[in-house]
């Protein structure tokens, strides 16, 4: 994912685990889930936006030419 294996995974699950406690946990983690899944889709909407844009630029250029 972010160049983090499972060991460093595990070590930052048990710091999170004694910091936030076991109630706080869950929550923070549905929160984060919340969050990347939302950037994931920013992301997606973003580049389908961009390669639209640069389709219908290819396809003016196209029409210019054959036109010109």
């Amino acid at each position: 994912m972010f160049g983090i294996g499972t060991q460093e995974l595990i070590v930052i699950f048990l710091v999170a685990f004694i910091f936030l406690g076991p109630k706080k946990l869950p929550e923070i983690a549905k929160s984060l889930g919340k969050a990347v899944r939302d950037f994931r889709k920013a992301s997606s909407d973003l580049k389908e936006e961009i390669e639209k844009e640069v389709e219908d630029t290819k396809e003016e250029e196209t029409n210019k030419d054959l036109k010109g």
